[in-house]
């Protein structure tokens, strides 16, 4: 069986694609797995870490661009669309499967063209723009939030959460992190897979204060590519001992180990953080398409596992004031981790796949797939 995945650009649309593609080979170890991506795209760093291959499209970003950009994405589309039926032909796919991004409408429109098994997955409480273009050429949508449901066609919808790699699943006891206490208190903090500049200037801002209130503070900051070096730089000036890089590819042995995270707000993010049981300190990104960024942190902080400061309101004073008095109240942090773990989804990949192999008429046995040449 060959799965085509068309899903990059950014951590959110590439990582639950990445849960999906293991959990199809779990159940299934002689499944090949094409990841579809473009060369400027985060996957083209990602999927070799990862294990996976990837094939590239022309496909550029119109959402949220200037006229110029939009014109060439638009212009982009029928290449891109003759290279996604010529990937099909040529390998020969049973099911692709579109993750969001501006990768997936060619491929979901070619694999309707080729009569191919195909579905969406939209890991936001708001759908993106592609996941809403294409929905009538797929057969299931696959949501992660009830309240997206709305927008589509209820008969093809499955809410079932966001895919989360099983690493997260497997190191997410309460144990491992310190919630109970200890002197040394982990603080993480990331922007999402590009980091974001605005956190990492508030955390700059507000280090000095926070490391007097907090000395045994052990700090792990994900800063992204363009922005490492001049954080790095401050850490350095100030004297500061922390952890800084530009990318963290082992993102579940960093959060296990974790107290309390700083970061955005996207679907991902939320996903992983309640599969480990995190409290979070939530800033979205106030220019993410619909505002779903702020919808999905809300969720969280309704449920109790996460405060909310908006990016209007961050500095380094509000951001070290609210780092402070979270750290200081270990009782606060317990409950909050323990209302984090409570939103937690655990079988969305398996879910989506149970019901990929009944779309394409393959029964199942539990975890054992059975139909399939070879199972």
């Amino acid at each position: 069986m060959t799965i085509v995945i068309a899903a990059g650009g950014t951590g959110g649309h590439l990582y639950p694609a990445v849960a999906l593609a293991r959990e199809f080979q779990r159940r299934n170890s002689s499944s090949r797995i094409l990841f579809v991506g473009t060369e400027r795209g985060i996957e083209s760093k990602v999927l070799a870490h990862e294990g996976f291959e990837l094939l590239l499209i022309t496909a550029k970003p119109v959402m949220g661009k200037g006229v110029v950009s939009v014109l060439q994405g638009l212009l982009s589309v029928p290449v891109g669309l003759w290279q996604s039926l010529c990937i099909l032909r040529k390998h020969r796919a049973d099911l692709v499967i579109g993750v969001g991004g501006y990768t997936s409408p060619t491929m979901l429109v070619a694999a309707a063209l080729r009569g191919i098994r195909r579905v969406i997955l939209e890991p936001n409480a708001y759908p993106g723009m592609a996941n809403k273009a294409v929905a009538p050429f797929a057969q299931r949508i696959f949501l992660a939030f009830d309240s997206a449901a709305d927008l589509f066609d209820r008969s093809k919808v499955r809410v079932v959460g966001t895919p989360v790699r099983q690493e997260f699943l497997a190191l997410s006891e309460p144990n491992e992190a310190t919630t109970s206490g200890g002197s040394c208190v982990h603080l993480l903090i990331f922007g999402g897979s590009q980091g974001a500049k605005a956190i990492n200037s508030a955390v700059l801002d507000g280090l000095v204060a926070l490391t007097a209130r907090l000395p045994h503070l052990a700090i792990t900051h994900q800063t992204g590519e363009a922005d490492y070096r001049r954080v790095q730089e401050v850490y350095e000036k100030l004297g500061v001992r922390a952890k800084v890089t530009p990318y963290l590819y082992d993102m579940p042995t960093v959060l296990r180990s974790a107290d309390l995270v700083v970061a955005r707000a996207g679907a991902m993010t939320i996903a992983e953080l309640t599969a480990c049981g995190k409290p979070a300190i939530l800033i979205p990104l106030p220019t993410a398409i619909y505002d779903h960024q702020m919808k999905n942190a809300r969720a969280m902080e309704a449920a109790g596992g996460a405060i909310v400061l908006p990016q209007a309101d961050l500095t380094g004073s509000t951001l070290s004031d609210s780092i402070t008095a979270m750290v200081q109240d270990p009782s606060r942090l317990q409950t909050m981790s323990a209302k984090s773990r409570a939103m937690r989804r655990i079988d969305a990949g398996k879910a989506i796949v149970r019901e990929c192999y009944a779309l394409m008429g393959v029964t199942h046995d539990g975890d054992r797939s059975v139909g399939e040449a070879g199972a």
